[in-house]
């Protein structure tokens, strides 16, 4: 499908054809959409479940960032911006209520309605809905956004874009998506769209645009001050369109947000310990318990507050490029696995408190059970059996060392895997038949002090099988473009899973994605088992079949070893100062940016 495909179908349709439509498929417009079954909340909710509705409004805080940015645009994949913008500055026209997997109430769009078989979808805009600049969204605006993301934005973008037919403006304020695949989040996925405005980008090179171009929201703040690498200001919008809709009743309470850049972790904790940061999040529990005993707790100046969720672990770890040999061989990988001593490394650097990360969706619902792969798992696995490696269905579990820094049985069994991939020690050194050592990087960004960390004691191990490893780090910058592009041997992957696993796994670890730079499958899968894992999870009629669907994806993909797994963190760990305060209520996914800072408040007494 070429790039202008949403210039050749877009066309607008009298009112009378609209009704047409609608009454032919008996749809009703909604306040909200669910992917099976309906929404929790009723049409006449107040505010989201986890929200105090009455917050107060004021206060300024600072947040810490490490690394730097150059871009101030997230929605294209050139450039490093700052994670917590898009989240703060810019609106879709559903919204996800953190309490509900899959999901959405009406945002930008007061209302939406869908084919009974999902095959379309169309919504309302909601009257006032405005851009900061106080111009209205109108409907072009929307479909134009729909076209720019497709055909200049991330890559992440692009696979809804193929997967829709048409979109049609209905009316003053409606439009309709035809989509040309079967996929019930499709309808979810459309409803959670950036939006942005036609008259800034119009005619204009979205994709390179300068520091300067900071794209327009809807949001509840906006930029007002930035130096380049250094701090981005935002204040709160005063005339904040979407502040008495129910969605938002209760949030973004801060009058301003300043993000601050430091060079590494440990610089940016002197300053929150030196009163410069308002909140931080902490991710090392033996840290969290030992260093966090400075004067400004002591006096309850600063407070550490413990968040738990429900949500799945992700996977951090270190990635294999699968693209390159020797990360081709699934048995060397499984090698470097055994080798990575994790109660070793975890017990040096946490202190032992945090649990392993097991699976992709481990400490979750739709994590992978052990042992035999059963039921409807085993039914969607059994015909890939051929392309599937061995674990997948017989059962997967990552090794366990005795915690001593030698983890003798773990090198054994790293020595006998690699004889297998055609590697043996000769003078010390690992070498395939050919006499060629076996040499690779692992890539880390500078600024990540307790990476560095891990690997430097994974090296050892490294080194005592022959293996000869160089750690290379580089500035934030060229981490990024390097990881963009794939060009690494080695290097840390974080990837957050939610408990609505979607389209977004495509993306992830889908075969498409493999050569497509941006793209976060950076381990270069290319698994028919795990495309057709997917597909059945998109297309599944019931919670359970979706439920089976990810439980096997996550076998294929936790069995093919393609990242050497760390800890999870089954608690959000905030410090923060004290007139920072949350609801008592918390969301089942627990803190993130739509918790910390969106539903926090300040209070000065």
């Amino acid at each position: 499908m070429g790039t202008d495909f949403f210039r050749h179908f877009t066309r607008i349709l009298t009112p009378c054809v609209a009704i047409l439509w609608i009454t032919s498929a008996a749809a009703e417009p909604q306040h909200g959409i669910s992917m099976y079954g309906t929404p929790d909340l009723p049409p006449d909710f107040v505010s989201l479940p986890y929200v105090w509705a009455d917050a107060p409004k004021g206060g300024n805080i600072t947040l810490g960032n490490t690394g730097g940015f150059d871009s101030l645009n997230p929605f294209v994949r050139k450039g490093t911006v700052p994670w917590q913008l898009s989240f703060l500055t810019h609106e879709s026209l559903m919204g996800r209520s953190w309490e509900e997997p899959f999901t959405l109430y009406g945002l930008l769009a007061e209302s939406v309605e869908v084919a009974p078989d999902r095959s379309w979808v169309t919504f309302t805009l909601r009257e006032g809905a405005q851009f900061s600049d106080g111009s209205p969204v109108t409907v072009e605006d929307v479909i134009f956004t729909y076209d720019l993301l497709a055909t200049q934005g991330h890559p992440k973008y692009h696979s809804l874009a193929a997967q829709i037919e048409q979109i049609t403006k209905t009316g003053p304020r409606t439009l309709r998506i035809d989509f040309n695949t079967e996929n019930r989040e499709l309808a979810l996925l459309a409803g959670m769209r950036p939006i942005l405005s036609r008259a800034q980008w119009e005619g204009r090179d979205f994709a390179n645009a300068p520091l300067a171009e900071i794209p327009l929201g809807t949001g509840p703040y906006t930029v007002t001050d930035y130096e380049a690498g250094r701090f981005v200001q935002l204040i709160r919008n005063p005339d904040y369109w979407g502040a008495d809709i129910p969605f938002r009743r209760g949030t973004h309470n801060l009058d301003g947000i300043k993000l601050d850049f430091y060079g590494d972790a440990s610089v940016m904790f002197e300053a929150f310990k030196g009163g410069d940061i308002s909140a931080l999040r902490e991710f090392n529990a033996e840290k969290w318990a030992t260093q966090y005993d400075f004067p400004a707790i002591d006096r309850g100046d600063m407070v550490k507050s413990e968040i738990p969720h429900q949500k799945p672990s992700g996977m951090t770890g270190f990635v294999m490029n699968t693209r390159n040999a020797p990360f081709d061989d699934w048995r060397l990988r499984e090698a470097l696995i055994q080798a990575f001593n994790f109660e070793y490394i975890n017990d040096t650097l946490t202190g032992g408190a945090q649990p392993r990360i097991t699976s992709y969706f481990s400490n979750s619902t739709l994590a992978m059970k052990p042992g035999p792969a059963q039921g409807a798992v085993a039914a969607l696995l059994t015909p890939f059996a051929s392309d599937l490696l061995p674990g997948t269905l017989e059962g997967y579990a990552l090794p366990q060392s005795d915690g001593s820094a030698r983890n003798r049985k773990g090198i054994r069994t790293a020595l006998a895997l690699l004889a297998e991939a055609g590697w043996t020690p000769k003078d010390g050194v690992m070498r395939n038949a050919e006499g060629q050592p076996l040499a690779f990087t692992i890539l880390l960004a500078q600024n990540s002090s307790e990476n560095i960390a891990i690997a430097d004691l994974y090296l050892s191990a490294l080194t005592r099988l022959g293996i000869d490893v160089t750690i290379e780090t580089t500035d934030s910058a060229q981490y990024t473009a390097r990881t963009n592009a794939f060009d690494f041997d080695m290097t840390l992957y974080r990837r957050a899973l939610s408990l609505s696993p979607g389209n977004e796994q495509r993306f992830y670890w889908g075969s498409e994605a493999a050569d497509q730079p941006g793209s976060r499958n950076w381990m270069g899968v290319k698994s028919p088992a795990v495309d057709g894992m997917i597909d059945a999870m998109l297309s599944a009629k019931d919670e359970a079949d979706f439920n089976a669907a990810v439980r096997a994806l996550d076998r294929v993909l936790t069995a093919g070893r393609y990242v050497i797994p760390f800890w999870q963190f089954t608690t959000g760990q905030i410090a923060h100062i004290k007139a920072l305060k949350y609801p008592d209520t918390l969301p089942i996914y627990g803190d993130g940016p739509n918790f910390m800072p969106e539903v926090w408040w300040y209070d000065p007494s």
